[in-house]
């Protein structure tokens, strides 16, 4: 079954996967008057659970940003999370990311490590360890991906073919819109930090234009370098 792109986030069959959403981020940001992320995550969830109606929405890691300490307004704009999923009748799970250690304070829901959805080709994690399961295709963030095309910086998606163990391997961008990407367009697989990412100059950008909602297929990395 193949992944549909959707606002930094991906559908396959009935799960909705996003990434990265770094619950918190604006506290870390230098900005005098709250620019909402935070909620607006949650307004764009709901979003996408109208649109694809999901049985179960997963987070790829890193729900939370703050190591140390949880920022006033995260609790309650992840119980915000939580009842819109639970509105429209689906699961919610949660695959740690490096920066979940007081995931504890907000979430006593399912936290595997990785999670095989019903497809029986995909799983997902966050992509910071390698997997203890192997997978058709793995669904991780981790990375946050993004592409610069004509001097704008692009959120992007990154799909390789048999990219990892035989599987392939689809990176999703955060889905913090705070979170601008780290710009892939001149690195190698040294320079990211997941495991699942071997030979980078294989690896596909995908971008989402969801103003012409469109989605954009770019060719590999070690070809596109050239054209940038």
């Amino acid at each position: 079954m193949e992944p549909t792109f959707r606002d930094r986030a991906v559908i396959v069959g009935e799960t909705l996967v996003v990434a990265d959403l770094h619950f918190g981020r604006e506290r870390s940001s230098n900005v005098e008057l709250s620019l909402g992320s935070d909620a607006s995550m949650c307004d764009r969830i709901g979003t996408l659970l109208e649109a694809h109606d999901p049985a179960e929405v997963v987070i790829a890691g890193d729900a939370l940003h703050s190591f140390d300490s949880l920022p006033p307004g995260v609790a309650n704009a992840f119980a915000d999370l939580r009842e819109s999923v639970a509105e429209h009748g689906a699961e919610l799970i949660i695959t740690p990311g490096n920066h979940d250690v007081l995931l504890d304070a907000v979430w006593d829901g399912p936290t595997p490590d990785s999670y095989a959805l019903a497809d029986g080709e995909t799983v997902v994690l966050h992509g910071d360890d390698p997997p203890e399961r192997s997978a058709d295709r793995y669904l991780i963030g981790h990375d946050h991906p993004a592409i610069e095309i004509e001097g704008q910086r692009r959120p992007c998606y990154l799909h390789g073919v048999n990219a990892y163990r035989g599987g392939d391997v689809v990176v999703l961008p955060s889905f913090n819109e705070l979170v601008a990407g780290v710009r892939i367009n001149q690195m190698r697989a040294a320079d990211f930090h997941s495991p699942f990412i071997r030979n980078a100059g294989a690896f596909r950008p995908i971008v989402r234009d969801e103003k012409a909602a469109e989605t954009l297929e770019f060719p590999p990395l070690g070809s596109l370098r050239e054209m940038l």
